[in-house]
């Protein structure tokens, strides 16, 4: 979720080719321009995708059309594409191959560099430390683990079955015995850069959607860590200190706090793990969580070498991403949760990554596993209602959602039984009922399957 200060403009620019013989083939060539500031570099259109795609005309019993939902005007400036991954084919396209803004769909590209590069079983580790230059003096170092958490003994966050400062606690005081603890240090520098991505609205820090990205942080810095939405601070990193200081106890109660780079003479005395990155992953696409995607986009960036920064992401997850086959040349991205629309990816480019999450490929069928299911969990749990119910259960996707823009990514078992592939998005001067339009183009979409129509919504000034 994201809400821009000023609107955007839109040009929508497209080409509607003809037939010729008993085959009807319709081809949409789709560009747009989003004239908004930072947008300047926006990709264009690759003419030569990885395992492109053909798109198949109107015929063999190809003559379901979904051409009326796809004229809703709640779409405003649709990116639609539709796959058949088995035959590799295009059953629709509109716009597919033009980079268009991904919102919270970008969140599928992080679970990708993630699995890609850390692996389903990979931990965040955070210690505490001695300084053994400073007797009383005890440094906690962050390594990227928002899920560390505050709550108390046998309570649990919104992150179920995370790391806890009382068990750091509980090891600081062994080591500690009787001798008090006089100062904790907070150590965040294992990231660099700014902690706030430029353009997206302080609103999203404190109405609760997004904390300020620092390596070291409880509970993704919610103010009530049960609460997915949340407001979060200014200072996320102070807030462990206060936290792990009342969690030590009587032998910390006269404890300075300070946030430093720890120094080089160091025992490590306390640690704990986060859960497997699996876990992340299905936390965050089940209830589209802005902080842990951010988080997991620069632990990528710095398993590769990279900085941790907001800049580095671009060419940290483009490098994992390519690891999986995926030609990321026409990719712009600017975070790892979608907030910043000025993320740009085509439809073409998410049905072939669709595709492998649906073929499970490497790890990724962590990725399908954690899909949000129409009418039935995570973000997709209350949409599909109505006359759309019979596609409960059948539709598989990421939601996504900025002021100007409504996604749906993901994958469908058709009421044929055809598996299918297939992104939406609505660009422009949207409003909370396009979300309506882009569930009756899926469900058209289910029902259809494979014997879906290419033609498209012929478009009139």
């Amino acid at each position: 979720m994201s809400t821009p200060n000023s609107p955007l403009k839109y040009v929508r620019q497209i080409a509607i080719g003809a037939a010729s013989g008993l085959l009807l083939l319709v081809l949409i060539i789709g560009g747009f321009t989003l004239a908004a500031s930072g947008n300047g570099n926006k990709p264009t259109a690759s003419n030569t995708p990885t395992d492109s795609p053909t798109v198949t005309p109107t015929a063999d019993g190809r003559t379901c059309s979904i051409a009326d939902l796809a004229s809703d005007k709640r779409l405003v400036n649709l990116h639609a594409q539709v796959i058949n991954p088995g035959t590799n084919e295009v059953l629709f396209d509109i716009q597919g191959d033009t980079p268009a803004a991904t919102a919270s769909v970008m969140k599928l590209l992080t679970a990708a560099a993630a699995i890609q590069v850390l692996g389903p079983n990979y931990r965040v580790q955070t210690k505490v430390y001695a300084d053994l230059d400073h007797p009383g003096q005890i440094v906690i170092v962050g390594a990227g683990d928002p899920t560390l958490s505050r709550v108390g003994v046998g309570k649990e966050s919104v992150y179920v079955g995370g790391p806890k400062l009382s068990d750091l606690a509980v090891q600081i005081n062994a080591w500690a015995r009787a001798t008090p603890i006089t100062s904790i240090v907070l150590d965040s520098t294992y990231f660099t850069g700014a902690s706030w991505q430029p353009g997206v609205p302080d609103t999203e820090r404190t109405l609760g959607y997004q904390s300020l990205i620092t390596a070291l942080q409880v509970d993704g810095d919610r103010e009530n860590p049960t609460r997915e939405t949340s407001p979060r601070s200014l200072d996320p990193v102070n807030r462990v200190g206060v936290s792990l200081k009342k969690a030590i106890g009587s032998l910390a109660t006269n404890a300075t706090i300070t946030q430093a780079q720890a120094g080089t003479n160091l025992l490590q005395i306390a640690m704990v793990q986060s859960q497997p990155i699996s876990k992340w992953i299905t936390h965050m696409l089940q209830v589209s969580d802005n902080t842990e995607a951010e988080y997991l986009a620069r632990i990528v960036s710095k398993q590769l070498g990279y900085d941790g920064s907001f800049t580095s992401i671009d060419a940290a997850i483009k490098a994992a991403l390519t690891r999986s086959g995926l030609d990321t040349s026409n990719l712009l991205l600017k975070d790892g949760s979608g907030e910043s629309e000025d993320n740009f990816a085509s439809a073409t480019f998410l049905n072939q990554l669709l595709k492998k999450i649906l073929n499970s490929e490497g790890n990724f069928g962590v990725i399908k596993q954690a899909l949000p299911i129409a009418g039935e969990s995570g973000s997709l749990a209350n949409r599909f209602t109505g006359a759309n119910v019979d596609a409960d259960g059948h539709i598989f996707a990421k939601t996504g959602w900025t002021m100007h823009e409504y996604s749906l990514a993901g994958l469908i078992t058709a009421k044929d039984g055809t598996n299918l592939t297939f992104s939406i998005a609505a660009i422009g001067a949207v409003n909370d009922t396009a979300k309506e339009a882009i569930d009756n183009l899926a469900a058209g979409i289910y029902r259809c399957g494979n014997k879906l129509s290419a033609e498209v919504p012929k478009i009139t000034n």
